[in-house]
């Protein structure tokens, strides 16, 4: 495992995926305002939201690589990226389906929680990555 391409491509990776939220930002403000519901704009800010909380998580990661269960971080980072393409993907393709009438397309949302399973557990993999490294 190479440590130093590891923690530099979680921090590249997060820079991508923190440009995109702003971009998606701007675009749920601005583009979909007049164009879907309140409902439905509410659903992509979510996605918005969660999607920057998990950016600055996954940077965390990149960042303190180095300093801990280098294992358990990479599971860490990969749980949080796949929790962005789960739960704020699943809820960006919802903004678009929830005023197209059909029912049967609002069965994406059954992704929401598994990204949101994949958050939690990004955030343990984080906890446990230090667990034992405190030295008191």
């Amino acid at each position: 495992m190479d440590k130093a391409k590891i923690n530099s491509c979680f921090i590249k990776i997060a820079a991508l995926l923190g440009v995109l939220a702003v971009i998606l930002g701007a675009f749920g403000a601005h583009g979909l305002k007049t164009k879907v519901s309140s409902q439905a704009l509410t659903v992509f800010e979510v996605g918005v939201r969660y999607q920057m909380y998990h950016v600055f998580a996954l940077l965390l990661t990149g960042i303190l690589f180095i300093a801990g269960d280098q294992k358990r971080l990479v599971w860490a980072g990969r749980l949080f990226i796949a929790g962005i393409i789960l739960f704020s993907g699943s809820l960006y393709a919802l903004t678009f389906v929830m005023d197209a009438g059909n029912p049967a397309l609002l069965k994406l949302g059954i992704i929401t929680p598994l990204g949101g399973v994949c958050f939690i557990a990004g955030w343990l993999f984080l906890a446990l990555a230090f667990w034992k490294k405190q030295a008191i």
